[in-house]
């Protein structure tokens, strides 16, 4: 594997000795790579590639004092104000943190050391209490209140200067617009703006459903969202907020509050309505910002939102005035990284893997790389549009990313790493697991094998739809049972389930000989059913239990639905181009069809015939909601009723609803049918309905 400081090592000057020549170079490099991703929200190398070149450079200063200029990236807080946003002077400079990358527990104590030395404490003295916070993964903000009122919302910048998002951070509801009486007439908020993982997976999932630019990271998408110059399209990127300082702020003389510690002013912040992290807590000494580092680091995975490290902070405020700053840097405050989520190596080869519904997903091979604690080998690339949209080829250098239990994913190409022509990727034309086509649908992102009741990579799946309720209603034939059977291989397709025997099941680990014969004489009645839940049974992409009733009316037999072409099954009612499609795709797949004729040999039967008339549907067009228990008839045998008489069975209430038919313990629909003054029907109303006597 190539190291991996020889995949990102700024350019070096042909003479090293000259370290003005290499500062500059190093400098250059790192102000692009800030202007990527602080301004264009779009970065291309990951973090820990960036601490690294800053520490170089922080080293050949410190060897080079003479050489250092107010404008070095180790001087100044790296940012810009983007075109298009009003600019911002902060009243008090919002400077960054100093940060500890050393990701051990000696990282905590030597910053506790640090602090020691600077208020000249002696081992005898007592230990120095802190505030320990997580480190999020966001953008800083800086919150203006005056007078109780939100004026004015500043992104961080360059430290002196920000821009001005009021208009987007209004539209986040963790944020107050007011505060409480009591507050200081002026009042700067200081924290972080950013986005929930679930919030950004849900975002980056719409946007590969619409063809849109797809997201790096949470911190990313908040970052461009936040910088919207509408606010509309802020509003519908959720974004969270922390609050962890403050700014400038009305002076104690003139009626402002005095805060002793950081921890109480933090603990006024929530009273005063604004979010602070659960997590924050005082840490006396050195062993105590250990634990919570070490702590903190072992529920990262399980946090709702991305952190980076946590942050230790000198809780007196007289300490903090004492120990001051440093340069760009407070003395009195530092941030314990832990190991970087993002890093980069090569594609070695990309393969697919099926899911248990038959999607198919590009995975990148890649050469083994240390990322969040882990060793990644794999790394998911979505769908093939994901694929040409980031320009992915094998042996490019690419961005990974891991973060949580999340799939690894690859997140972006290293630009100028390529070599030499590559061609393109493209998906197999046969699954790789059991032969069946592999198809993309119209208007669908993903290729799907069309296997499904021959797939073993579907299997589990198919059993538990073919068990449902719904479908052949299977008493007994649940996760864990399903499970055991797939992987003791003793069931391999749907017709095995009913070559079951009494020796096999009780072979089953916890399947007591009562158990066993239970599930066999739920097979053997599930046996005799109807065609509509035969259909739905069997998975059919696109059909569910109208669909199935549809197909049934209009074809009869099975033999007809079978045999019908994409014309025919387009005559159905409510089938569309895509069903009629997926359908015929489905049963032309030989094994498909031999799995039918099995399930028949095994004495699945139901009754067949020629297409009857249909009879008038009098609830035709007409939409109904259940809700509450019936005295005589369950949920179930209420739905088909309807559904045969051609209404369709929805399960909320709107003004397009035609009736409400309400049991014993009717809820909120109920009161939501009255409030609309939707019809609302009991039991006999319902018969009397769809007899035709009925209002």
């Amino acid at each position: 594997m190539t190291e991996q400081s020889d995949l990102f090592s700024a350019p070096a000057p042909a003479d090293q000795a000259q370290p003005a020549i290499k500062i500059k170079a190093l400098r250059d490099q790192l102000n692009h790579w800030a202007h990527q991703y602080y301004v264009l929200d779009e970065p291309t190398v990951p973090d820990a590639e960036y601490d690294r070149v800053f520490r170089e450079l922080q080293a050949l200063e410190a060897a080079h004092p003479d050489l250092v200029t107010p404008d070095s990236p180790t001087q100044r807080v790296i940012g810009a104000v983007m075109e298009g946003l009003a600019s911002v002077r902060h009243a008090v400079p919002m400077l960054s943190i100093h940060t500890e990358t050393d990701t051990e527990a000696t990282g905590a104590q030597a910053f506790d050391a640090r602090v020691r030395r600077e208020l000249g404490l002696s081992e005898s003295d007592p230990a120095i209490e802190y505030v320990a916070e997580p480190k999020f993964d966001g953008l800083a903000m800086s919150l203006r209140y005056e007078n109780g009122r939100l004026v004015q919302a500043a992104t961080r910048g360059d430290g002196e200067v920000g821009e001005d998002v009021t208009h987007n951070i209004r539209t986040i509801r963790q944020i107050p617009l007011t505060l409480p009486g009591g507050v200081p007439p002026l009042l700067e908020v200081r924290g972080e703006v950013y986005m929930r993982r679930a919030d950004f997976d849900a975002l980056n999932e719409r946007q590969r459903e619409q063809g849109g630019k797809t997201f790096v990271n949470p911190r990313n998408a908040a970052a461009g969202a936040v910088r919207q110059l509408d606010s509309g399209i802020t509003a519908q990127r959720p974004l969270s907020f922390f609050a962890y300082g403050l700014g400038a702020i009305t002076p104690p003389g003139d009626g402002g509050p005095v805060f002793r510690t950081h921890y109480e002013m933090l603990q006024t912040l929530k009273l005063w309505g604004f979010p602070v992290a659960a997590q924050v807590q005082i840490a006396v000494g050195a062993t105590e910002l250990v634990a919570f580092h070490q702590r903190v680091g072992a529920s990262r995975d399980a946090l709702p939102y991305d952190i980076d490290g946590v942050v230790y902070k000198v809780n007196s405020l007289q300490l903090q005035r004492d120990l001051g700053f440093k340069t760009r840097e407070p003395r009195w405050a530092v941030a314990h990284k832990y190991p970087a989520q993002e890093m980069a190596t090569k594609i070695e080869g990309i393969d697919v893997q099926v899911g248990r519904t038959g999607k198919i997903t590009p995975v990148a091979r890649l050469a083994p790389v240390f990322v969040g604690g882990v060793t990644v080998t794999n790394a998911t690339l979505h769908n093939l549009f994901e694929i040409r949209k980031k320009g992915v080829r094998v042996g490019d250098t690419v961005i990974v990313r891991r973060a949580g239990d999340v799939i690894p994913e690859v997140v972006g190409v290293m630009p100028g790493k390529r070599t030499g022509y590559v061609p393109n990727f493209r998906m197999p034309a046969a699954c790789p697991v059991c032969g069946s086509d592999v198809v993309r649908e119209k208007g669908e992102a993903n290729h799907r094998c069309t296997g499904g009741l021959f797939c073993a990579a579907q299997r589990k799946e198919a059993i538990l739809h073919f068990a449902a309720r719904r479908a052949m209603d299977i008493e007994g034939l649940g996760d864990k049972l399903v499970d055991q059977l797939v992987d003791a291989n003793v069931i391999r397709t749907l017709p095995d389930l009913y070559r079951l025997g009494l020796t096999s099941l009780i072979a089953l680990e916890r399947m007591a000989e009562k158990s066993a014969q239970n599930v066999l004489a739920a097979l053997e009645k599930s046996k005799q059913t109807t065609l509509p839940r035969f259909l739905f049974g069997l998975g059919l992409r696109h059909v569910g239990e109208a669909t199935a009733k549809d197909l049934a009316r209009h074809f009869g037999t099975l033999d007809a639905i079978m045999d019908a072409s994409v014309e025919q099954l387009l005559e159905v009612n409510d089938v569309g181009p895509v069903v009629a499609q997926s359908l015929h795709t489905f049963f032309q797949q030989p094994h498909n069809r031999e799995v039918v004729e099995q399930l028949r040999a095994c004495g699945v039967t139901w009754p067949e015939g020629p297409v009857a008339e249909r009879a008038p549907q009098i609830l035709a067009g007409k939409t109904v909601v259940l809700t509450g228990t019936l005295p005589t008839l369950s949920r179930d045998a209420a739905k088909d009723m309807l559904e045969a008489a051609g209404a369709k069975v929805a399960g909320s209430v709107s003004k397009k609803t035609s009736y409400v038919v309400a049991g014993a313990e009717a809820g909120s629909k109920l009161a939501k049918a009255e409030e609309l003054g939707v019809p609302v029907l009991d039991e006999v109303g319902m018969l009397a309905l769809l007899s035709g006597t009925g209002a």
